[in-house]
């Protein structure tokens, strides 16, 4: 084992930052990315850095370590432990990374080398920075493993990244940004490819790291439940300027800048009806309250569907299985699923990356075959269809897909990518087709003059609107919308959910809503069905679900919830330790 390394005095803070600016040279011109930044964190604190994309944040952060392209330039001063390390020479440079200042990335898969273990590649990083023998690299490494929390370190340290899952990689990646013992842990969007019950638990270690190895923490982040949960301080940055800073607490209860009152007001919160808020927390410890208003729901809601005769989607009895492929033998990937949408109504299907959640919409629209039982899509029996039934179910299914970046043709511009559908199928033509797709264009707000436009010319909120648009070119009475927010920042993110509540209400079409985020599913759907290793484990209306939940499962995603208030989220973090307590074998 390594000793933990001895830090040197120093006068003022850990990290101080000091008018840092960073442009990048973009057609002969220097184009701002961070203007005369200044702020500072303390050995033990977070501080979150907060903002949409294009803020400044990230290239910032980057800056310090000169991690940034070559056309980048950077000014200003960076100070840790007293020491400046903007312009240090590269070898010198090369020692401050790892050993002092450690990066965890947002996507670990790219950041870990796919054609080694991941236990090879912290006993590099050990043998650099400390040049220890590889015996004891190896018991360090074993250690780190241990550390994090992974269940079998050391069949995590024989497995390569692609053999871990989501979560089991970001905790390797953390072993080793720590495996050195950093003085400072950059956390660049360490949560968002994460479900919301491993991301409660990574941040549950990086809060105990902190504590344990007195290490400052910078969190770069878009998510306000995250920098409620973890963060002392926050910086909230537009533009490449800091716009308002001050203690999580103070700018969280009384925001000065409108551009933090925006941020705030656009987070999904779990429990928001309206401008009423229910207490989710008080559900998790099965308040009478909450009870009857749950109770009040499911009556509504049995009332509302027994005016309704056919479902437009029914599921009864369904298995699913994805077929062998080369050396991966077949696997049933989802069994004994029955639930049903009626028209008008919108569904959200929760549950953990693996549960079976997008496996159900694509059998849904024929993409998967079903193995077992019936599934009915707007009256037609698919469970057996051929290429013929189901090219005809398609013209009253329209989805929206997670990422509208590849789900748009680059070579097309939107405004045949929008007509392409009514095209094929016959709908439209000519002055015709042209009239839709403006009319469509009207719907989602995009002016017309977009339709020229190619893909790489719209942001990521304008892609999903075309997205949306092509989705409900041939007015579906079926709408299936798998993840089409996970990718977007939060204000752009309610932007797209309030555009999707409107046409829903306009245009009357049920909506099967895929999601692993239970305050962006609340904020839309009627019922919610919760599946768990391809079984759903419990359904019903929304205020049923997520008041007053009957299965330990959807207690546990309820409580993993994030909240955008530091206070409360204390009160939820403690709730769901006791839940997980209480559910631990003795």
């Amino acid at each position: 084992m390594t000793p933990p390394r001895t830090r040197e005095p120093y006068d003022s803070h850990l990290l101080e930052v000091s008018g840092l600016s960073v442009d990048f040279a973009v057609d002969n011109f220097w184009v701002p990315a961070a203007k005369n930044l200044d702020y500072f964190v303390d050995a033990g604190k977070a501080l979150a850095i907060v903002g949409e994309s294009g803020s400044g944040k990230s290239a910032s952060s980057m800056a310090m370590l000169d991690l940034l392209p070559s056309n980048a330039r950077i000014s200003g001063s960076v100070k840790l432990g007293g020491r400046e390390i903007i312009g240090l020479k590269k070898d010198e440079l090369r020692r401050v990374r790892g050993s002092e200042i450690a990066v965890i990335f947002q996507e670990p898969m790219t950041a870990l080398n796919p054609v080694y273990t991941v236990g090879s590649q912290i006993i590099e990083t050990l043998r650099i920075h400390f040049g220890i023998t590889p015996s004891a690299a190896r018991e360090r490494a074993l250690e780190l493993l241990d550390m994090v929390e992974l269940p079998d370190p050391l069949k995590a340290f024989n497995s390569y990244p692609h053999q871990l899952s989501g979560g089991q990689r970001q905790r390797a990646m953390i072993a080793q940004s720590i495996s050195c013992d950093p003085w400072l842990l950059i956390a660049d969007e360490p949560t968002t490819a994460l479900d919301v019950t491993v991301q409660a638990e990574i941040l549950d270690l990086m809060r105990d790291l902190r504590h344990r190895l007195d290490s400052a923490i910078l969190l770069i982040t878009h998510d306000m439940g995250v920098v409620a949960d973890l963060a002392d301080d926050i910086v909230v940055m537009r533009k490449g300027e800091i716009v308002e800073r001050g203690t999580v607490e103070g700018v969280f209860a009384n925001p000065q800048h409108p551009y933090t009152r925006q941020l705030l007001a656009a987070v999904p919160r779990i429990g928001q009806v309206g401008d009423v808020a229910i207490d989710t927390t008080a559900a998790l410890t099965g308040d009478a309250t909450q009870l009857r208003l749950a109770e009040i729901a499911a009556r509504e809601d049995a009332e509302r569907r027994e005016a309704l005769l056919n479902p437009v989607l029914s599921f009864e009895d369904v298995a699913i299985d994805y077929p062998k492929r080369g050396r991966v033998p077949a696997f049933r990937a989802v069994e004994h699923a029955t639930f049903s949408i009626y028209p008008g109504e919108v569904t959200g299907l929760v549950g953990e990356s693996g549960s079976g959640k997008t496996t159900v919409g694509r059998a849904a629209i024929g993409l998967l075959p079903i193995a077992d039982g019936r599934a009915t899509v707007v009256g037609t029996d698919i469970s057996k269809a051929d290429r013929r039934l189901l090219h005809k179910v398609h013209k009253d299914v329209g989805i929206v897909f997670q990422d509208p970046s590849s789900s748009l043709n680059p070579r097309l511009p939107i405004g045949a990518s929008i007509g392409e559908p009514m095209l094929l199928a016959g709908e439209a033509k000519g002055r015709d087709l042209d009239k839709r797709v403006q009319d469509l264009l009207d719907a989602v707000e995009l002016p017309r003059a977009y339709r020229n436009r190619y893909p790489h010319e719209l942001s990521g909120g304008q892609k999903q609107r075309v997205g949306i648009a092509r989705a409900l070119a041939l007015q579906p009475k079926l709408l299936i919308a798998d993840e089409p927010t996970s990718a977007l920042d939060v204000s752009v993110q309610a932007t797209v959910l309030e555009l999707l509540r409107r046409l829903q209400s306009d245009l009357g079409f049920a909506c099967l809503f895929i999601s692993h985020d239970l305050a962006v599913v609340d904020s839309l759907a009627d019922r919610i069905i919760v599946m768990h290793h391809g079984k759903i484990v419990e359904q019903g209306a929304t205020g049923q679900i997520l008041r007053a939940p009957e299965k330990d499962y959807t207690q546990r995603l309820i409580a993993a919830v994030p909240i955008p208030d530091p206070a409360e989220q204390r009160v939820r973090r403690e709730a769901r330790a006791i839940l997980l307590a209480a559910e631990s074998p003795e």
